[in-house]
């Protein structure tokens, strides 16, 4: 196994929670997954959830070198939780191209809290 590329990335949760209760915008419906909307719930941890997964996200673009760019979208990356709690990457569609392009055969995901930050490390490995 060999590490193909790594990526970190620090939100403010405060600021994630206004995205998502603000009434203009479908914060989460535009940058989250069904499966991502079910394990964030709905009490008010859910905006910790949905900060690890913005940051997680931006992480994973990080490590495969791409950026959010042509068809490597929000949605093409879902940040989601084990019944253990451990978080996983899960890519679809052109990320998941694009990374298996690159030679990316998992993202090992990390997600720490610092009071209101949320914190992602991701590193993606190949064979």
């Amino acid at each position: 196994m060999r590490i193909i590329g790594h990526g970190i990335d620090a939100v403010k949760i405060a600021e994630i929670k206004q995205d998502v209760d603000s009434p203009n915008l479908k914060w989460t419906e535009q940058f989250c997954s069904a499966d991502e909307r079910k394990c964030a719930g709905k009490t008010t941890r859910r905006y910790r959830y949905f900060a690890s997964c913005f940051a997680g996200k931006e992480a994973v673009v990080k490590a495969l070198g791409t950026g959010f760019a042509g068809k490597i979208t929000w949605t093409g990356i879902e940040i989601l939780r084990r019944n253990s709690g451990a978080p996983y990457v899960r890519l679809n569609g052109e990320v998941k191209k694009k990374a298996e392009k690159l030679g990316v055969s998992d993202c090992f995901i990390s997600i720490s809290y610092l009071d209101e930050i949320a914190l992602a490390s991701v590193i993606a490995v190949g064979e």
